[in-house]
């Protein structure tokens, strides 16, 4: 293999746009650095930060006492029943999410950057830096002490906390402060949300090494200084913000050294540098791309350089999005207050997505942040249940803002208060994490004995042949060609019962016996007249096809339900299924989800196709934060945050009883390194492949036996704790 890819990227120009600054965080705390010498700006964010419109008082609709004659109507062919299950109360959005202010630091330079100028971001360091003659700045939002870091190099500089924004809202009250410390000056900026009153205050101190600092209000001037630290923290808040004790904890954090930023840096490294190292990937791309700033590798789309970069991008962004909560649909960053799907955490496919990799991904940061979400919201879960369905258990939002784990986003077009999948498909990473480590974690076993009690109290229909109904049936965000949004038997439905029965069966022995009969009764999927797997397994209900949603396919992907190995009659169909949808509106994620469904089902030519759409789409900016659509529309983080899972998939495959390697190979990677993927049977995989052949090294972490799938075969495994097994295949 060549010197290795490259852990960061660079441009030769400051960002002239929020889109293409690049980005930092520790799953608190964001920053969007644009790097301009003369004008430099640094976009805040947080995760909490969520604008008050009603949704913090919303509740999910009490329609249980209608659920039974729905029913019946539904079950009695009345197609169109569903329609007007609701209490009739508007869409509302969930609180949208938006940053807090931008510092500025405006210098006596005019005309842009100086002679030199690069601006980069180390993913491995997650700093972000900027130089040219006469100015430097380098930035990092610490995993250890959870702020915002940034020192310049330069000598004068005018300081401000400005809220001026894209998309401010027009009643926002906001009141600067500004006074001199021992160390230069600190700013603080407030903020209370209209007609609300909660309120955000962001805190920055400043502190000049040499030189002096004066009060220019809003902000500070300093003069003469050798180079200037900022350390700044956002809190969201009900009441006053005590500004002097933040004051006292930034304060404490720059005492005691000439260079606290070394200081501060070295602790954030103990956990972001180690965490990030954890996966690489090296597809012996050419030097001379590698070396390219990201805007001009983006020109390159099929160079393995790009996809290199992009993996590492992807595994940095999610790691540095996840915290306090996992990534949203933008991460952990916006420069606007009106972005899109108010910046949610849809969970009908987006979070899904973008977190799927973790587990094998080792990044547990990141399954973390999604337990911690699930544990926090699981008793508004239970509420969603009593309210809709009158069951005991948990059901999930599609759509929350980080705080209201309650279901109320829905319309007639867009029906989610009947989705009853969304908390096994939040479960699964979690399963699969505690498949790796080989433990149980008690929230996860709580959340899926919460869940497998509202199947228990909701699955009380029959068919004709004795056979539960999920009834209602929604699957996410299609509709049958000849029937209305609400049905019956999804496939998705009938896929996430059965897996989060089985599931919570094996967590909890004592239940057992109840919920795998239970899930016995669950009837099959359905093959429909054009051969595919059918979305609804209903009989009579027609698919439609050309949709970005692939929620029918969940029993492949990222379910193991069914696969080539143990049900190929069902793979047959789902790959049928596969090539009968179609793009709709080319939505990234609708072709990241459909690589991986590709991947697993072992049709490499379609999981590149796919991944190539995306590739060829215009779809990342020069920060590598991805978009929604093609032609950079709309920030968001589903591509960005996918595609190293897609490539992982590609490559390595497992489940607690079988390792599938070199699964999908793309004719675009001849040869490669994929270093440190975790399987769910407990071993870590080092792989290295080349058109003569591939060695493995397999590291086990328990003793056991696997099925082991080449592209030259299949035969077992054994496997010792602690001792590594190498393994060689042959040519592909």
């Amino acid at each position: 293999m060549s010197d290795g890819p490259v852990h960061g990227t660079w441009e030769p120009a400051p960002a002239a746009r929020w889109e293409d600054a690049f980005l930092a965080g520790n799953g608190h705390h964001g920053a969007l650095v644009f790097g301009d010498p003369s004008d430099d700006r640094i976009i805040v964010t947080h995760h909490s930060l969520v604008r008050p419109n009603g949704g913090e008082r919303a509740r999910p609709p009490r329609l249980a006492a209608e659920l039974p004659a729905l029913q019946d109507r539904l079950l009695a062919g009345d197609r169109t029943a569903a329609e007007g299950f609701t209490d009739g109360r508007p869409l509302q959005w969930v609180q949208p999410f938006h940053p807090a202010f931008r510092i500025r630091l405006r210098g006596p330079g005019a005309g842009g950057p100086g002679h030199g100028y690069r601006r980069a971001v180390d993913f491995a360091t997650g700093e972000v830096t900027a130089s040219c003659a006469g100015f430097g700045s380098r930035v990092f939002v610490s995993r250890a002490d959870d702020v915002i870091v940034h020192e310049v190099t330069a000598a004068d500089l005018d300081i401000t906390l400005d809220h001026r924004l894209p998309g401010t809202p027009p009643g926002l009250w906001v009141g600067h402060g500004a006074l001199l410390s021992p160390e230069g000056a600190l700013l603080s900026l407030r903020a209370r949300y209209p007609g609300s009153d909660r309120s955000y205050t962001g805190v920055t101190l400043v502190a000049a090494c040499g030189g002096g600092t004066e009060l220019v209000p809003p902000g500070v001037r300093v003069t003469g200084a050798r180079h200037v630290l900022l350390l700044t923290r956002v809190h969201r808040h009900t009441g006053e913000a005590d500004v002097l004790a933040e004051a006292r904890r930034l304060q404490a954090l720059a005492e005691g050294t000439e260079r606290p930023y070394d200081v501060l840096l070295a602790r954030h490294l103990d956990r972001h540098r180690t965490a990030y190292r954890r996966v690489t990937l090296d597809l012996g791309a050419d030097p001379a791309e590698r070396a390219l700033p990201g805007s001009a590798l983006l020109r390159h789309p099929h160079s393995p350089a790009l996809l290199e970069r992009l993996f590492a991008a992807g595994r940095y962004h999610l790691l540095s999005s996840s915290g306090l909560l996992p990534p949203r649909l933008t991460g952990l960053w916006t420069g606007d207050w009106d972005t899109a799907w108010s910046g949610a955490f849809t969970t009908n496919a987006n979070l899904n997505l973008q977190t799927a990799c973790a587990p094998a991904a080792a990044l547990p940061e990141v399954t973390e942040a999604l337990a911690a979400l699930v544990t926090r919201q699981l008793p508004d879960w239970r509420t969603n249940a009593r309210a809709i369905f009158g069951t005991r258990g948990a059901v999930a939002p599609a759509h929350t803002d980080g705080e209201s784990g309650y279901t109320y986003h829905f319309d007639r077009e867009y029906p989610h208060q009947l989705w009853t999948a969304g908390a096994d498909w939040l479960l699964k990473p979690l399963v699969d994490h505690d498949e790796i480590h080989g433990t149980r974690d008690p929230r996860t076993a709580a959340a899926l004995a919460e869940t497998a009690l509202f199947y228990e109290d909701f699955l009380t229909r029959t068919d004709a042949e004795g056979r539960l109904v999920v009834v209602p049936s929604y699957s996410p965000e299609n509709r049958p060609a000849n029937a209305g949004w609400g049905a019956l038997n999804a496939a998705m439905d009938l896929s996430a019962a059965r897996h989060t029965l089985l599931t919570a069966a094996r967590y909890h022995p004592q239940q057992a016996g109840k919920w795998r009969a239970l899930a016995d009764r669950l009837p099959p999927h359905r093959i429909n007249a054009d051969g595919a797997l059918a979305e609804w397994a209903w009989p009579g209900l027609d698919d439609t096809y050309d949709h970005r949603h692939l929620s029918h396919l969940y029993g492949v992907w990222p379910l193991d339900e069914i696969n080539p190995y143990d049900t190929p009659g069902l793979a047959a169909a789902a790959h049928r299924a596969l090539e009968l949808r179609g793009a709709e509106n080319h939505s990234a994620h609708g072709h990241l989800h459909h690589a991986l469904v590709a991947a697993r089902l072992g049709d490499r030519d379609r999981a590149a196709h796919a991944l190539r759409q995306v590739l060829e789409g215009d779809f990342f900016h020069a920060s590598l934060m991805s978009a929604h659509y093609p032609h950079r529309d709309v920030y968001n983080a589903d591509a960005a945050h996918t595609l190293p899972g897609v490539l992982i998939e590609l490559l390595v495959q497992s489940t607690p009883d079988r390792l599938v390697l070199m699964p999908a190979v793309p004719d675009s990677c001849p040869c490669g390194e994929l270093r440190g993927v975790r399987t769910r049977f407990g071993a870590e995989i080092d792989l290295r492949w080349s058109p003569d052949g591939a060695r493995v090294v397999v590291r086990p972490s328990r003793t056991h036996r696997v099925e082991l799938r080449t592209p030259s075969g299949t035969r077992p495994l054994d496997l010792v704790a602690g001792e590594d097994r190498v393994l060689t295949l042959g040519p592909r």
